[in-house]
């Protein structure tokens, strides 16, 4: 469970009442599909002939370039997610942070799905390093735009429990 019972309207879009701009949702989305194409290795060596991951983070790009709707995105998100379930350990959790980056164009609060994903992912691949997932959280934060950086970072803090701890500086639970 990523998503919180109750919603900060800063991440919601202005259309269903909240204060998320067009702009910064594409800055979300993009950030997203960035977190999860650094991870799509580890499903690809896993399954290299399943094409669903992929096309997930690039359909969250073709959304946030104005060249895919919504309701097209998420549906490839929805493919991946589907070609994670019969993996497992880092290729499942890969699989999942692209099926999350593609949701993000319908909630933008996926977003912190496919980054605790992504974490969840490198955490798993590198057992003998504690500090991996730690290490692929600060790249990605080292990724985020300026304009959604602090929305993003105070999210973080604030789903952290319910994205796995991925977002702490203990490095994510299993």
């Amino acid at each position: 469970m990523i998503l919180p019972e109750v919603r900060d309207p800063r991440l919601v879009t202005v259309r269903r009442g909240g204060a998320l701009t067009d702009a910064d949702h594409r800055l979300l989305a993009l950030w997203a599909a960035l977190c999860a194409e650094h991870v799509l290795g580890l499903v690809e060596e896993e399954v290299p002939g399943d094409p669903r991951p992929r096309a997930a983070v690039e359909a969250v790009r073709s959304w946030a370039g104005g060249e895919l709707p919504m309701m097209r995105a998420r549906a490839v998100g929805g493919h991946a997610m589907g070609a994670a379930r019969p993996l497992t350990g880092p290729a499942r959790l890969a699989a999942y942070a692209a099926g999350q980056a593609a949701c993000v164009p319908h909630v933008a609060e996926h977003d912190l799905g496919a980054a605790a994903y992504a974490i969840r992912a490198v955490h798993h691949a590198h057992p003998q390093d504690p500090s991996a997932g730690v290490g692929e959280r600060d790249w990605q934060r080292e990724q985020l735009p300026a304009a959604v950086r602090d929305l993003v970072l105070e999210d973080q803090a604030r789903r952290d429990a319910i994205c796995w701890g991925a977002f702490g500086d203990a490095g994510p639970r299993r």
